[in-house]
């Protein structure tokens, strides 16, 4: 199982860059202050054009920074965020649950995404805000068949109860470890190493593997 923690004082073996698309008050910059600061601020303003933060980690003894980028999902940021998928290794396309309109733009994000991105970027759907489990305006199970054709990760979380929105970063981030260990690639070869790789079909293991359990106790779920 990775390690989360590890001796941050060695040396960054891998930068990963991932983007968060989506639409405008989904929760994306609470995903990503919940996951890189453990923080989650109710008063949070919309993103204006692109933010990012970064994270250190351990997976396999190996130093990961994760650099995340959050997008703006008004429109009139568009053509600005567009230019920040190149490079990028992973990408979270995030909805909100209890919106069906966000959850209906999920195609023309992925078409956008997969426009500007490497094609065999490492991508995951994000069902968030879960814990409004009394609001949903989508079922999983037209999460699940959306992914599923599309070949994407999918998970619903919760940035304010913390649900699996740990998970949802290190199942991206040890997907895109295991892929680059794979084809035995250095650091610092950028995105040679997706260009190389089928990720279809490919299953990880997910730390934390209570996670799941848990996170179907409270409505929410996980799949790969």
């Amino acid at each position: 199982m990775s390690n989360l923690y590890g001796d941050f004082n060695q040396k960054i073996d891998y930068v990963f860059k991932i983007v968060l698309i989506g639409d405008s008050a989904v929760g994306k910059s609470q995903l990503l202050a919940r996951f890189a600061r453990n923080e989650f601020n109710l008063e949070s303003k919309a993103t204006i054009g692109v933010e990012f933060q970064t994270k250190t980690l351990a997976i396999d003894n190996k130093t990961v920074k994760a650099q995340i980028w959050d997008t703006a999902g008004q429109e009139r940021y568009r053509a600005v965020t567009s230019a920040y998928y190149r490079g990028a290794v992973g990408a979270m396309l995030v909805y909100d649950m209890t919106k069906r309109q966000s959850f209906d733009h999920m195609a023309r994000w992925l078409e956008e995404l997969r426009g500007h991105a490497d094609k065999n970027i490492v991508v995951m759907l994000i069902g968030n805000k879960c814990d409004l489990g009394t609001l949903r305006a989508v079922p999983t199970e037209d999460a699940q068949e959306f992914a599923e054709r599309e070949n994407l990760y999918f998970m619903e979380t919760s940035a304010l109860e913390k649900t699996n929105v740990e998970s949802a970063f290190m199942t991206i981030l040890t997907e895109i470890y295991q892929i680059i260990n794979k084809n035995s690639l250095t650091a610092g070869d950028g995105l040679d190493f997706v260009k190389s790789a089928s990720l279809k079909g490919t299953r990880i293991i997910v730390p934390g593997q209570d996670s799941d359990h848990n996170a179907r106790k409270s409505g929410c779920c996980m799949t790969s």
